[in-house]
């Protein structure tokens, strides 16, 4: 299967996002991608919760995801919106960072809210309070996308490794990590990481990466890591692209490589229950 990731630099203007994405994608199925891939916060990146509560709608409003589902049917794609920001509605004032799978037909095969909300204050002064703005999710979600079942995550859950092993057994051969990581923790762990949870599920890992320094037109700019990654289940990086903006990564992936990697290592069946002895 070959499959498409689109590395992002997406400002917190959501027309320009859809332009650049949509000519990302057509570029990577140009490649011959039947499967793509968009970066956590797709349609927007901003600190500026004033101008989020200005631009950003509930699902059944916002254009982005209308024009993927367009987009998706007409070149028959499977299509992983790593995540769009939008409003929750229904009386909550915070916002909902959600993943969609869409269909070749442009359908919503699924949803997935991120459950691990990023509340941090780093050494270069930077914080973040994602809980604040953000409503967690409550469940895992598994979809069939092409001939593979994929599990859906974002960006801060690949640091809750449980998440992982469960999705695992449940018959994840993929997971997805979209995401848009800060610069000094992502040198420090996003490749680590990253291959721990491939080698400790036997999984595929594909993960579209913001990447760059993204505009802003109201509060401070911020920059993501980039490094788009696919893993094999033996944990190798089978391609990365590197701190690039706006460009798009195509590789091929053979499932068959998840069961010979369990085969090796059947970790995931030896799981056992125990309990924890604290100090007397």
């Amino acid at each position: 299967m070959r499959v498409g990731l689109t590395q992002l630099c997406s400002s917190d203007d959501p027309q320009d996002n859809l332009t650049t994405t949509s000519a990302l994608i057509r570029d990577a199925v140009d490649q011959g991608a039947e499967m793509l891939l968009t970066p956590e916060c797709t349609n927007l990146i901003s600190i500026s919760r004033g101008l989020q509560h200005e631009v950003l709608t509930v699902e059944e409003e916002d254009v982005t995801l209308a024009a993927m589902r367009t987009l998706a049917a007409d070149l028959k794609i499977d299509l992983l919106l790593g995540s769009l920001c939008l409003k929750a509605g229904g009386g909550e004032e915070r916002f909902v960072n959600r993943s969609f799978l869409l269909a070749p037909d442009g359908s919503v095969k699924a949803r997935y809210d991120k459950l691990h909300m990023f509340d941090v204050d780093l050494p270069s002064g930077e914080s973040y309070r994602e809980s604040s703005a953000y409503r967690p999710g409550t469940e895992a979600v598994l979809a069939d996308a092409g001939p593979a079942r994929m599990g859906l995550t974002i960006c801060y859950d690949m640091r809750f490794p449980e998440l992982y092993r469960q999705l695992a057994v449940a018959g994840a051969e993929v997971i997805t990590v979209p995401s848009a990581f800060t610069v000094p923790t992502g040198r420090a762990h996003w490749h680590t990481l990253l291959r721990a949870r491939a080698i400790e599920t036997g999984c595929f890992i594909l993960a579209p990466a913001q990447a760059g320094e993204h505009g802003a037109s109201r509060g401070k700019p911020r920059q993501t890591y980039g490094h788009s990654l696919v893993i094999s289940p033996w944990g190798e990086v089978l391609a990365d692209a590197g701190d690039t903006p706006n460009t798009v990564l195509v590789t091929d992936i053979d499932l068959d490589e998840v069961a010979k990697a369990r085969q090796r290592i059947p970790s995931l069946t030896h799981s056992r229950e125990f309990s924890v002895t604290l100090p007397a």
